[in-house]
């Protein structure tokens, strides 16, 4: 199905390209992030609008306050260290302002954190990034309220915004071997990618008795097949999820910044960037369960390829979901602003999204992906009831 609006917007100022992509409103409004990348596309901005409109849909349950909304995302092609980059931004915005208002719900993505979202979108004299939900919500005043008091919570001082995207991952991991009756105790994981997505991830898996073997950052590969150290270095990782080579320990080793592929695991969590993993190079990967929580990281001929030799892909839009359900379970009031209460939702919810995706896997004898866009596409179904 064709997109519901696309723009292109080209900046005043330095030529660069920005867009949005509207894949579907529901009750008038959708949900998407803002990302920013030297590099982004218009094509890229569209395919991970479906996502989203496929990542709300999982979540429709008619007992919920919470309503899935249509998909959407933006996109912006300029490095994030670009030191125009706040300019292009707030440019951007001002662009897209109209939808902004009414339509479009937005958050941070790749490249952009909240909080410069959330300057500019004042800068600019707008409300807030989800302002246009605000209308469906029965008391505006105590949902924000209740969101905000959310994105005051942190766990061991990491923000439970930061961590509710991992929580999911590590979640999806979790339901995805008990599934296919792994264990967890002892089970290798490299993870590719240290920020708040890969970083928590590491985190819960590593508390579950999993063993977290190698990390890539953008400065290459750290290993242990004795098992990392994930407290030590979500201590002293950067803000960009870069970890001091000096934080290492005996018994660390350093590879290059591609060996993460090929290191010897049972599953590989890539949450870093998109197209990562090709036909090409797929033949690398030594995992037999790959969990997407980055956007898009397996390209469809490498995914082909990967589940002919037995390897199963949990797509994005299901593993990396739970960032946005809990953005709208709290702000809707079906959880209240708790880090124990967004721990079972997420925890819950991943669980029985992934063992009706596995059943439907078994009993359609369809890859995971074909199974997930079958339960979605019913979900939607549904959904598109109540705009």
């Amino acid at each position: 199905m064709a997109p519901l609006l696309e723009v292109t917007w080209t900046d005043p100022v330095t030529d660069r390209k920005g867009f949005l992509v509207i894949d579907r409103l529901v009750r008038g409004v959708c949900s998407g992030g803002l990302r920013m990348r030297a590099g982004c596309t218009l094509d890229e901005v569209r395919g991970l609008a479906a996502g989203m409109t496929r990542k709300e849909a999982l979540y429709y349950r008619p007992s919920n306050r919470y309503v899935p909304l249509g998909g959407a995302k933006g996109g912006i092609d300029c490095d994030p260290h670009d030191p125009h980059m706040r300019g292009i931004l707030t440019r951007y915005l001002q662009g897209v302002r109209a939808l902004l208002e009414r339509h479009w719900t937005t958050g941070e993505d790749l490249g952009l954190q909240q909080k410069l979202i959330d300057d500019v979108v004042t800068e600019i004299g707008l409300e807030s990034s989800i302002q246009a939900v605000y209308p469906l919500l029965p008391d505006r005043a105590a949902a924000v309220s209740r969101l905000r008091r959310a994105f005051s919570l942190d766990v061991d001082g990491i923000g439970l915004a930061d961590l509710a995207g991992g929580i999911g991952v590590a979640e999806a991991v979790l339901a995805s071997l008990a599934e296919l009756g792994l264990p967890f105790d002892g089970t290798r994981v490299v993870i590719q990618g240290f920020g708040s997505m890969g970083g928590s991830t590491a985190r819960y898996l590593a508390q579950a008795g999993l063993r977290i073997v190698a990390i890539a950052d953008a400065l290459g590969v750290i290993a242990n097949p004795s098992g990392l150290d994930v407290e030590l270095l979500l201590r002293s990782r950067n803000a960009f999820g870069e970890i001091p080579r000096s934080a290492l320990r005996p018994g660390d080793v350093q590879l290059p910044p591609d060996a993460w592929l090929s290191v010897d695991a049972d599953v590989l969590v890539p949450a870093a960037v998109s197209y990562c993993i090709t036909a090409a190079n797929q033949g690398q990967v030594r995992a037999r369960l790959i969990v997407e929580a980055a956007n898009m990281p397996v390209l469809p001929a490498a995914e082909s390829l990967l589940t002919a030799r037995g390897v199963h892909v949990v797509p994005d839009f299901v593993a990396n979901s739970a960032t946005n359900a809990w953005w709208w379970w709290t702000l809707f009031g079906d959880i209240e602003a708790s880090v124990p209460q967004a721990t079972h939702q997420i925890r819950t919810e991943m669980r029985r999204i992934l063992t009706t995706v596995f059943a439907l896997s078994r009993t359609t004898a369809t890859s995971l992906r074909q199974a997930a866009l079958t339960f979605t596409q019913a979900q939607l179904a549904t959904i598109s009831t109540l705009s």
